[in-house]
């Protein structure tokens, strides 16, 4: 799929975007199709030179299918070559970033409902010590199983030691 998009250049500090025709899967600053503009960012909004477009290869660029994308449509939009985007929704945008983690307690409120979904796994975790009753004797179990092996371990030094004394 065709996208008309920014493609970046410049020096750090000093951004200059293309705006491009590109293959969606190929990379921002990567191969594309043709070089349709330039937008500078750091010139004022007044200035002609902020936003430079070759307009009848743009519009014969959509006709074949290109896409813009959000970024290349509000600029297009702002030269009235095509109606403006419609803004996106985020409330949160407009608050202070340290008053959105005071606004997101509001969202802690329904947390407080799933104490009382715990108390059933309360009720489980009752069950389960019963559980653990026979694990213990289990446990005990095991024990008896490893002397065996720590006697065994006793036995092959032991049967080491001579071998290295026939060696001498």
């Amino acid at each position: 799929m065709l996208k008309i998009r920014l493609s970046m250049g410049g020096v750090r500090k000093r951004p200059v975007y293309k705006i491009v025709v590109a293959d969606s899967r190929f990379p921002r600053d990567g191969r594309f199709v043709e070089k349709l503009g330039s937008y500078n960012p750091l010139l004022p909004k007044e200035k002609k030179d902020r936003i430079k477009l070759e307009v009848e290869r743009l519009k014969y660029w959509m006709s074949k299918g290109a896409q813009p994308t959000l970024r290349v449509s509000r600029l297009l939009g702002e030269m009235q070559i095509i109606p403006m985007p419609k803004p996106g929704n985020n409330p949160q945008k407009a608050i202070p970033k340290k008053e959105r983690k005071k606004s997101g307690d509001t969202k802690e409120e329904p947390k407080k409902e799933e104490p009382k979904k715990e108390q059933p796994k309360a009720e489980a975790k009752k069950e389960e010590p019963k559980k653990e009753q026979p694990k213990a004797e289990a446990k005990k179990e095991e024990p008896k199983k490893e002397q065996p092996k720590a006697e065994a371990k006793k036995e092959e030094p032991k049967k080491e030691q001579p071998k290295a004394e026939e060696k001498k």
